[in-house]
């Protein structure tokens, strides 16, 4: 479990600077300059994830259950994960209607896989893991509203067409190959 929560630490660390720390972010980036700033911050990044890709799933194996999760719960998962790539593939896209209406989509897709994944696992290192990542985004949606950030304006609603077919697609590839092969569990197992 260690690796694990230590992934996770250095993963939504570097990521939650921005929520804790804004003032001190923003002279680091000063000081260094947006690309190296970016650089350091991209290697602190993959580095957290490996390990906490790695750490989970060796804590997977051994993690004691803390509920088992009816099935219909895992269809609800796999329900819910649909909508989670539609709002990535929002964030993707230039702003159509559904951009302005989510505020910010990329935390949505974040919450709704998290609460998914929630759903369906009932182990310990999932909730550890998932847990972790929705307490984050729902962090920084508090965040990014007390900052004030505005929401994208309105555009063509094109991109929320695009937004679907293509959230569909990573949908129907998840489900059909990807996640076993990027994950190595089948997601209706």
């Amino acid at each position: 479990m260690v690796p694990l929560i230590l992934g996770l630490i250095i993963f939504l660390g570097i990521h939650s600077v921005r929520i804790v720390a804004p003032k001190w972010r923003d002279r680091q980036m000063a000081a260094m300059g947006e690309g190296r700033w970016k650089g350091i911050y991209s290697l602190v990044s993959a580095a957290g994830l490996v390990l906490l890709i790695w750490g989970y799933g060796r804590a997977w194996e051994v993690a004691p259950i803390l509920y088992e999760p009816p099935v219909w719960m895992k269809h609800t998962a796999a329900l819910l994960m649909f909508f989670s790539f539609v709002s990535l593939m929002v964030f993707s896209f230039p702003a159509g209607r559904l951009k302005p209406m989510l505020k910010h989509p990329f935390l949505v897709a974040v919450q709704i896989w998290a609460v998914a994944h929630l759903l369906a696992n009932g182990d310990l290192a999932s909730v550890i893991l998932f847990g972790a990542f929705l307490a984050w985004a729902v962090i920084d949606r508090l965040a990014v509203e007390w900052r004030g950030e505005a929401a994208a304006l309105p555009g063509p609603v094109k991109w929320d067409a695009l937004a679907v077919v293509s959230g569909a697609v990573l949908y129907v590839l998840f489900i059909w190959r990807l996640h076993l092969w990027l994950i190595g569990v089948p997601p209706l197992a």
